[in-house]
């Protein structure tokens, strides 16, 4: 089989030479080669793909015991935290099999970095702006589909073996992954690699003209960056392209989150004006004593789903609870989900403990970690009951109609 491995790729930039060396996330081939390649070319500056907040979570033991669930819920992050749980449990499953932790050939970068007093720089774009454009780029359909493929992933029981994983740097395995990513979520793949290749690009390009400023004009100047082979040459593509001056390296579009479509910020007012409509029918059609069996009709799908979605993530009754009675009251205001009202009952009630926090990654590559962690309880009742409050709606829709024409 014809398999180009080029982890190491040099691009010369005027005075500068930047060398992009690719790796696997979970292998200990790529850990030995970053510290060697680091160590032999004794650059001025050494880039990784990391942002702050994922930097924190592999050098801070304590940055879970620092999460604040009742604030995640309250911000809106709550499916963005579940998330970055699912991307990071996959990876440290296999990472377990291997005996590497996720991400550690980045933090190799760092430690020699500082070992040798050379200065480093985290070039990646954060993790919460990315899922956000991934997730505002997707329609209805391919959200349903990113949301398949990561309850998927979460549970698979896949195992790789070392010579897989680090076949993951071989250009055309890479091409043919890509290729596949394109093709089911090409929405994702653009945002989740195209952009960051771009703003990864431009990040690196800057740290280099910061490190020939510091450093004068005098010979030339290396700069190491460290990156997910499947960047590899994304990045040196869009690097000779800043230097030939064919595109910017201003990347703040890539930092915005895309505004809502029409469609999308008026898709929330559908359920209610519906539902509405209904009721106002029923009292023209038989008064007042049909629209109340309407409206109980509605309340009582939309609020039992929602209900039902707490008690299979075995919330706390009062969390159950709340979910019956917000689901109808988040309906009404798109701008508030059940989630927000159960998911922050639950986090109140039962609130995390230090070991939650501590045994989280493990806990969540487990239905029983999952269910044992207050931490991901809390956001599967949040997750649970927000999906059953959304089937509640659409079951309702076709009661009321049922109720509204005597066929029910």
């Amino acid at each position: 089989m014809n398999t180009v491995k080029d982890t190491c790729v040099r691009v010369p930039v005027g005075n500068s030479e930047i060398i992009l060396i690719g790796t696997a996330h979970v292998s200990r081939e790529s850990i030995v080669e970053v510290s060697r390649v680091i160590r032999e070319e004794k650059p001025c500056m050494v880039c990784v793909e990391l942002d702050a907040g994922r930097f924190a979570s592999i050098t801070e033991k304590d940055n879970w015991e620092k999460l604040n669930m009742v604030k995640i819920f309250k911000e809106g992050k709550g499916f963005l935290l579940m998330a970055n749980l699912v991307l990071s449990s996959f990876q440290r499953r296999m990472g377990d099999e291997l005996g590497v932790k996720p991400g550690e050939e980045m933090k190799t970068a760092v430690d020699t970095a500082r070992e040798l007093g050379i200065p480093y720089s985290l070039c990646d774009r954060e993790v919460q702006t990315t899922l956000r454009r991934a997730w505002a780029r997707c329609g209805f359909w391919n959200k349903c589909k990113l949301l398949s493929s990561l309850v998927a992933s979460a549970f698979t029981t896949e195992r790789l073996s070392e010579e897989e994983i680090e076949s993951l740097k071989n250009r055309n395995e890479l091409d043919g992954m890509m290729a596949e990513l394109s093709n089911y979520l090409p929405q994702v793949k653009t945002t989740l690699i195209d952009e960051r290749d771009r703003y990864l690009a431009a990040q690196i390009w800057s740290s280099c003209a910061g490190a020939e400023k510091q450093q004068g004009n005098g010979g030339v100047k290396k700069i190491a960056a460290v990156v997910g082979a499947g960047h590899l040459f994304g990045i040196k593509a869009h690097i000779e392209k800043i230097a030939a001056g064919e595109e910017s390296m201003d990347v703040s579009d890539l930092d915005a989150v895309p505004p809502k479509t029409f469609l999308s910020r008026t898709a929330g007012w559908i359920f209610p004006l519906i539902i509405a409509a209904i009721i106002v029918l029923g009292f023209f059609r038989a008064g007042a004593g049909l629209s109340f069996s309407l409206f109980l009709r509605w309340i009582i799908w939309n609020g039992s789903l929602a209900a039902i979605g707490s008690i299979i993530a075995l919330g706390h009754p009062l969390s159950v609870l709340v979910s019956f009675i917000g689901a109808p009251i988040a309906t009404i205001n798109p701008f508030i989900g059940v989630g927000l009202f159960s998911g922050v009952t639950e986090a109140s009630i039962r609130k995390p403990r230090v070991s939650d926090a501590e045994n989280i990654g493990e806990d969540f590559s487990s239905i029983r970690g999952i269910y044992r962690n207050r931490i991901t309880k809390a956001l599967l009742v949040f997750f649970l009951s927000s999906i059953g409050g959304m089937i509640g709606n659409f079951i309702s829709i076709p009661a009321m109609f049922a109720g509204l024409f005597g066929n029910g």
